[in-house]
């Protein structure tokens, strides 16, 4: 077989070093990696997370609302190559998407960016938003910008109208398309997951011949003072005492937990005009404290007396039924903790491979060089295992064939050993 070892003594696959390796040194993996593509030293870069919100879009449809998503490009060597795309939600005055594009920024670069916003039909609801054909859907409109545009102003946000610029669309230009807005964030990258579990009690009924229909949009706040939705539940039907599915939430989603929150409560409406029913301002932290305590929360509603904007007490309350916090450790920590891979493989000697000295055999060995199907498969995954297992030592196995000088066997050595545990 050539460049297999087989090490005696040797049985385990992973955690078999008791040394820690210092984090500190970097990983040869990631260096080679970046080497082979020769960005090792051009790692001077932002990744920024853009948060979309329209508004007065209109609506392709005399009888329903528009049902809009937008895809955003990003053009790479003078071709647009599409970046992301958000959910699928109902129009109305103001709408915001939940869906984060993410992109990476680079100052010495221009970066281009297209958006582009569809209606979509109801038919196309069940699919993953990424498998639907853009083809299929109703063209609103698109705007574009550079990336600099965005995140160099002071509330790194960026308005602007849209137009009809797709050579698909009708020549007729309507005056008023609506408008996007783009928000851009630090993407700050976490281990720590915050699961919740919402339920609330006495909602108003805001519905005439069947209760209320009511869901929960989570919010936070960016230095600019405007609320950014991060994270919003199922709508639960006919029902006044909801409890909401658990949901997930990333802490680089919030921030951390002091970070300022605002939890609001809605009536669901197909027209896309939600009712407020109530809403609460409070933090991750306050929510674990409800979550200890099994105290409710009371919803307030926002009222204006002239010009001032105050808030009214209802009888609506918000708990905190599951608060559980948790560290999700990814591959590398567990190499830095000490975990090590090793490998072990096993060779098909038996007929069906074919006489080794004949060219049309997988087990042949070209005397020019050339690996055969064997022989590549296993470099091909050590080139990757070879730098989690500190000893460097692989174990070979061959079974199906006649080891020297012995009967067949299912269960050999490639270097020849008579040890059957290793």
């Amino acid at each position: 077989m050539g460049n297999c070892l087989s090490s005696e003594g040797r049985n385990f696959a992973v955690g078999g070093s008791s040394n820690i390796p210092n984090t500190q040194v970097s990983n040869d993996v990631v260096d080679l990696f970046f080497r082979s593509r020769g960005i090792l030293d051009s790692l001077l870069y932002t990744n920024f997370e853009l948060s979309l919100s329209a508004s007065n879009l209109r609506n392709r449809s005399v009888f329903s609302k528009s049902e809009p998503l937008v895809v955003v490009y990003t053009k790479e060597d003078g071709l647009w190559q599409e970046l992301g795309r958000t959910e699928v939600v109902l129009n109305s005055p103001i709408l915001q998407w939940i869906t984060k594009i993410k992109v990476s920024y680079f100052f010495e670069r221009v970066q281009t960016l297209l958006f582009r916003v569809y209606d979509v039909n109801t038919q196309f609801h069940g699919p993953e938003v990424k498998t639907i054909k853009l083809d299929d859907l109703q063209y609103l409109g698109e705007c574009s910008c550079q990336l600099s545009q965005i995140v160099t102003n002071q509330r790194r946000s960026w308005t602007t109208d849209l137009e009809i610029i797709a050579e698909s669309t009708m020549s007729t230009k309507p005056k008023k398309l609506g408008q996007l807005t783009v928000h851009a964030e630090d993407e700050l990258i976490s281990k720590t997951t915050v699961e919740l579990t919402f339920k609330c009690s006495d909602l108003e009924n805001r519905n005439l011949f069947f209760k209320s229909e009511c869901f929960l949009i989570i919010s936070k706040y960016v230095e600019s003072g405007a609320t950014i939705p991060i994270c919003r539940t199922e709508v639960l039907k006919n029902i006044l005492n909801p409890q909401w599915k658990p949901i997930l939430l990333n802490m680089s989603q919030v921030g951390s937990k002091d970070s300022p929150l605002i939890i609001e409560c809605f009536n669901f409406n197909r027209n896309g005009k939600h009712d407020l029913l109530g809403e609460a301002q409070t933090s991750l932290a306050e929510l674990e404290k409800l979550s200890i305590t099994l105290q409710g929360e009371n919803l307030s509603v926002p009222i204006y007396v002239g010009k001032d904007r105050c808030s009214k007490v209802v009888k609506s309350q918000l708990f905190v039924i599951k608060f559980s916090e948790c560290v999700h450790h990814n591959f590398l920590d567990y190499v830095a903790a000490g975990c090590e891979i090793n490998f072990m493989v096993a060779i098909d000697f038996t007929a069906s491979n074919g006489n080794p000295r004949m060219p049309d055999s997988l087990h042949y060995i070209d005397h020019s060089g050339r690996v055969n199907a064997y022989q590549k498969a296993v470099l091909d995954v050590l080139d990757v295992l070879q730098f989690y297992a500190s000893n460097e030592e692989f174990t070979a196995w061959g079974f199906g064939g006649r080891p020297i000088n012995g009967p067949v066997s299912h269960c050999f050595n490639l270097n020849g050993s008579s040890n059957k545990t290793t």
